[in-house]
């Protein structure tokens, strides 16, 4: 459960807009303990001030933003045994993905390996548990709670070879590729 409080403005005076349990949380029944909540978006000239309330995740077309724009997400990755068991259905996984995190499967590779861009840069947060970040040429980073990627734009996969789950906060802001 993702609590999100949002603020705002009524009358000139700060007020509490929302305070409860963030409703665009997904469990994908095809990748057991895969987890993706959309917590908050902006988009491309629409950050005005004060916020004029209302959900902006519940009308949200892509995961990924348009120049500008951001979105806010919380992701718990599997341990990659989940990936690796017989049992494990690739298609129903892609299927659930693009149902669930529109513009973001589709930036990745088809062959599987995890290894994906995006137009974004990305403030990564690890909350808890363990990752491996990899980039294209086969370097790696060992990542723990509290440990915070910058991913500019680059190829990269998310690895999780521990036995517990991991939860990373992500908060990707769209970029223009030169």
């Amino acid at each position: 459960m993702v609590r999100r409080i949002v603020t705002g403005e009524q009358d000139g005076k700060s007020v509490f807009l929302a305070d409860g349990e963030v409703e665009s949380r997904h469990a994908y029944a095809a990748v057991p303990g895969f987890e993706t909540t959309q917590v908050w978006a902006t988009f491309e000239g629409a950050a005005a001030l004060p916020h004029p309330g209302g959900d902006p995740v519940v009308s949200l077309d892509s995961t990924i933003p348009d120049p500008h724009g951001t979105r806010f997400m919380i992701v718990q990755f599997p341990p990659d045994s989940v990936m690796a068991s017989p049992d494990f259905d690739p298609a129903a996984a892609g299927a659930e993905y693009a149902a669930n995190l529109p513009g973001l499967a589709e930036c990745f590779e088809p062959n599987g390996s995890g290894f994906h861009r995006t137009e974004s840069v990305d403030y990564d947060i690890i909350l808890a548990g363990e990752l491996t970040l990899e980039l294209d040429d086969g370097q790696v980073r060992h990542l723990k709670a509290g440990d915070i990627v910058i991913q500019n734009g680059t190829r990269h996969a998310w690895r999780n070879s521990s036995a517990q789950p991991a939860v990373m906060a992500a908060i990707l802001i769209g970029a223009d590729r030169k």
